[in-house]
């Protein structure tokens, strides 16, 4: 019994929210200096734009500029391939790692050196639990949560969304608020 309420427990800090943004444009700079944070790892899929799309959302582009006027440093770290990630990093002029295999933590890491930040100074920001918030846990840094852009179009996510139901209101049955 005590095993099952560690493991409940330790579940529960890896997948549940820390913070949940109705949208990465909700992500202030304000909000970033108040948390010491000056460099954000960003997921393409539902975070920056529809899952799948190469298109960027004129309000999301322009959050981008807002982002690089204040100073804060941009990596895209997406488990998409190639193919898909590199077309939509060099259109934005970012920097980006592609099939980084998140949830495990390495990308970060790599991601963290070539933005050449410390660990605490840096965010991850994503729409998944089971891949950018875990690994945003893993590697010890907050994860800024957005709510989906809009469907996902992978059986695999559509799985997983549905496990990440009671993680997300987890968050909220402790008081917290969508940013």
């Amino acid at each position: 019994a005590a095993t099952n309420r560690y493991l409940k427990k330790v579940t529960s800090m890896i997948l549940t929210p820390e913070y949940i943004f109705k949208k990465i444009e909700c992500i202030h700079p304000d909000f970033l200096a108040a948390h010491g944070i000056r460099a954000l790892v960003l997921d393409i899929d539902n975070t920056l734009t529809a899952d799948r799309s190469q298109e960027l959302p004129e309000e999301v582009a322009g959050w981008l500029e807002t982002m690089r006027r204040a100073g804060v440093k941009l990596t895209i770290v997406s488990n998409g391939a190639e193919k898909r990630v590199r077309p939509f990093a060099e259109k934005l002029g970012l920097a980006y790692l592609y099939r980084s295999a998140k949830p495990l933590p390495f990308a970060l890491g790599v991601a963290r050196r070539r933005m050449q930040v410390k660990r605490r100074e840096m965010a991850m920001v994503g729409d998944q639990l089971y891949a950018d918030r875990m690994a945003a846990a893993l590697y010890g840094i907050p994860g800024l949560m957005v709510i989906p852009r809009g469907p996902d179009l992978g059986a695999q996510v559509v799985l997983k969304r549905k496990w990440e139901k009671k993680h997300w209101q987890e968050y909220y049955d402790r008081g917290g608020k969508t940013l």
